[in-house]
């Protein structure tokens, strides 16, 4: 299958990029620099120029390929807000540009369902107001184009996608750690996070991609629920720090605008996923990656 992929250089885009190559898809990377086309060119990846800003090329790219993974999110959290808007005319663009085709389009989504006292799974709807709009309006976005002959599926990921060299929202607190030096919990810490290694989500991405259904949600989950206390603790062992118990009250002079996620239960189930597309996650866990050699 040709396969157009956005995000292609990135954190997780980069290995998705190698599981589809391995499994014989050819493979166009978006790439807006230089540099960008440089790296994806030594890799096997054939370049299109463009900008994830730019919705006419990418529905452009769309239809010149079988498929469409859209891994491409931007990494500056001070216009948060503003990235989820251009994601929500990217995607609008290629899923318009894809309908009537039946062609396969996966979208990258994160775990915005509200779902108290439970873990949540792929049946629960995304929300779409507020902070968490970002991630949950693109998401129906491409839901919705199943509905216009497009196989679009969503691929959920957990606040921690992680291997050496990054690990999601981890990533953050082990930089505050260091700077504080100390690694911190809200509470009594019990609060949940999801996780999954990142050669796990390439492979489910790549699952997706040949196997979803049109309409489908998958959770990118391995560990279901890692609590913020193990975490921490996780962190502080490895670092030689303390590990303390924050009062919710000093959470944001902590934590910035972390003190939301840090603070939030957030279980997530993933027996839907490995039944529908048969996913087996088999990397190690994140737990075992921040104690191993992820820090180091």
């Amino acid at each position: 299958m040709r396969v157009f992929l956005t995000g292609a250089t990135g954190f997780i885009g980069s290995v998705v990029a190698e599981e589809l190559l391995a499994a014989g898809h050819k493979v166009t990377g978006l790439a807006r620099s230089d540099e960008a086309a440089r790296t994806l060119g030594s890799r096997g990846v054939a370049v299109r120029r463009g900008d994830v800003a730019d919705p006419e090329g990418l529905a452009e790219a769309a239809r010149a390929n079988d498929g469409v993974i859209h891994c491409a999110f931007g990494h500056d959290f001070s216009k948060y807000m503003e990235m989820g808007e251009t994601d929500q005319r990217a995607v609008s663009a290629m899923a318009q540009a894809l309908a009537g085709t039946g062609k396969a389009f996966v979208v990258t989504s994160g775990m915005t369902a509200s779902t108290p006292g439970r873990a949540s799974t792929e049946d629960d709807p995304a929300q779409t107001e507020g902070f968490a709009a970002v991630r949950g309006r693109p998401e129906d976005l491409a839901l919705a184009a199943s509905k216009s002959d497009v196989r679009s599926t969503v691929v959920r990921l957990p606040p921690s996608v992680h291997d050496r060299g990054g690990q999601g929202l981890v990533t953050m607190l082990v930089a505050l750690a260091r700077e504080k030096g100390v690694s911190a919990y809200v509470g009594e810490g019990a609060n949940r996070w999801p996780a999954v290694h990142r050669r796990d989500a390439a492979r489910l991405f790549r699952l997706a991609l040949e196997r979803g259904f049109a309409g489908d949600r998958l959770h990118a989950v391995s560990e279901e629920a890692l609590t913020l206390r193990a975490i921490a603790e996780a962190i502080g062992e490895k670092l030689g720090l303390p590990t303390r118990s924050l009062d919710p009250s000093d959470a944001m002079g902590h934590f910035g605008w972390l003190a939301l996620p840090v603070s939030n239960d957030m279980p997530a189930s993933s027996i839907a996923t490995r039944e529908s597309v048969g996913w087996r996650p088999s990397h190690p866990g994140l737990l075992e990656g921040l104690r191993g050699d992820y820090l180091d």
